[in-house]
């Protein structure tokens, strides 16, 4: 039996119980990237947050499709309806055709989001790859009375949806917020209202990228993108649409707008927002110098950065933080998240061979943690306290492996399926595997300085033996003698 799932959802502002359109089965739309630069820290939230979804409702019985988009064209500077394509600039800029970009940032991106464990979609649909899909929506919307053509651009009124549906409900606005907020810019002459937003654009001249339609030589509109591939993909109605709470207002809010014009429907049930990464309490731009890239995170190579951070310590970062609130980026807090990921991978190698005692009395507390990480999960996706959970079985961990707590057979279980299934499974937390010479270096070195030291300890050389050990402690190097004579070694907290 599938337990149940509470999902906080944006448009009805509250938690509400997860119920499937189809039984079993979930459709999972996710905003990704726009593929004209490398993979940043703001790409790493979203992934890393719809991915534990996707593991989650996996690992709880649920079937799932999960899309996630590739935005390949349409996407204008500033997000306006004006401007040049962000592709089309970048490929201007470095001599390159459209596509090359797009392939180059994309495969960029994926091993980005490799390196994190970020699992691929079951679709990555890209827009360039459905115009055929988004000349039809525009047509809807023409024929539904809820857009109109201006000079060969199609563009989608505003003020005419918002008389017959409310044009603001996901983000909370009302059409005079959004009037008083709009910014007049050149060349929207052809629009009846600076509110409306393209469908179609007519490509000027010098534009790169454009495709014939039944209304001009041009490109399809930003929002578009999502309304025409979720549809194909997962019908007129799916489950979960997520993506970043930047997306909300205007994406997302068009985006429902051009379902509903089109379909009658919103055509989505539960709406998903993660929230921003902040750097230092700033938000991340280029101008201000604390855009950083996951290349340059996993390398250290960022004049901010006091050292390089593991993809896994990101991961780990990421989760300790609940998916809706801010997150802020600083050395610190990568620090103590690389620690505490350091005590969660070593539990996870130790419990793998936890001792077992035969007729050990239960131990509530183990069925208790399981219980809380579960509890925890289910509300809301929420990892902050799910973690703090299975701190605690770390705690039961490594009282077992010195001896002082006696588990059976079945809680030593329970401990190993959380390990297994939940910090590796749901929330893909991994040992990282490192096969560069330096590491294979330290392996030899540490094997040799330890059986120096037990050759020390068998001749009851008490003072090389403590040396090693202090020396050891005090370049951040944990050793402890186990009960069977031999020495585990980790790197201290």
């Amino acid at each position: 039996m599938i337990p149940n799932f509470y999902i906080y959802n944006t448009l009805s502002r509250t938690k509400e119980l997860f119920k499937p359109i189809h039984p079993g089965m979930v459709g999972m739309y996710v905003c990704g990237p726009t593929v004209y630069g490398d993979a940043h820290l703001g790409h790493a939230r979203p992934g890393v947050t719809y991915d534990v979804l996707f593991r989650l409702l996996k690992h709880i019985g649920y079937k799932v499709r999960y899309v996630r988009n590739i935005t390949d064209v349409g996407h204008l500077e500033n997000d306006a309806d004006e401007g040049e394509d962000k592709i089309a600039k970048k490929a201007r800029l470095e001599s390159l055709e459209p596509m090359e970009v797009v392939q180059t940032y994309t495969l960029r991106y994926h091993e980005a989001m490799k390196k994190l464990n970020v699992l691929p979609p079951s679709i990555e649909p890209h827009a360039s790859g459905h115009i055929i899909e988004q000349i039809a929506l525009v047509q809807k919307i023409l024929d539904a009375g809820f857009a109109y053509i201006s000079n060969g651009s199609v563009y989608f009124d505003v003020q005419k949806y918002n008389e017959k549906h409310h044009y603001g409900v996901l983000s909370g606005r009302n059409l005079e917020d959004t009037k008083e907020g709009t910014r007049n810019l050149d060349g929207q002459d052809d629009k009846h209202s600076p509110m409306d937003f393209a469908l179609w654009k007519k490509a000027s001249p010098e534009h790169i990228m454009h495709w014939p339609s039944p209304w001009s030589e041009g490109f399809p509109g930003w929002h578009l993108e999502c309304s025409a591939m979720g549809e194909k993909y997962l019908g007129e109605e799916f489950d979960i649409h997520g993506g970043g709470m930047d997306l909300m207002f205007p994406h997302h809010e068009c985006e429902l707008a051009q379902n509903v014009a089109s379909r009658g429907t919103g055509g989505v049930h539960y709406w998903m927002h993660n929230n921003m990464i902040t750097i230092n309490g700033q938000k991340m731009g280029k101008s201000l110098g604390n855009f950083i890239t996951l290349d340059e995170l996993f390398s250290g190579s960022h004049p901010l950065l006091e050292q390089a951070y593991s993809p896994m310590t990101v991961r780990f970062f990421i989760l300790q933080a609940h998916y809706r609130s801010t997150l802020d980026f600083s050395n610190e807090a990568l620090q103590a998240a690389e620690k505490g990921l350091r005590r969660m991978m070593q539990a996870a190698k130790d419990v793998k061979g936890i001792p077992v005692t035969a007729g050990a009395p239960a131990a509530p507390q183990v069925k208790a943690v399981k219980e809380q990480v579960y509890d925890a999960l289910l509300d809301d996706l929420n990892t902050p306290n799910a973690l703090s959970a299975l701190f605690e079985a770390v705690k039961m961990v490594n009282s077992a492996k010195d001896g002082s707590v006696k588990l059976n057979e079945e809680d030593a279980s329970v401990l190993k399926s959380l390990f297994a299934d939940i910090v590796g499974g749901v929330l893909g937390l991994v040992e990282e595997q490192s096969d560069s010479a330096s590491a294979k270096v330290i392996e030899g070195l540490m094997d040799m300085v330890i059986d120096f030291r037990r050759t020390a300890k068998a001749e009851k050389n008490w003072a090389v033996s403590d040396k090693i050990r202090d020396e050891l402690k005090a370049i951040g190097i944990q050793i402890k003698d186990t009960k069977d004579g031999g020495c585990e070694w980790t790197l201290a907290d």
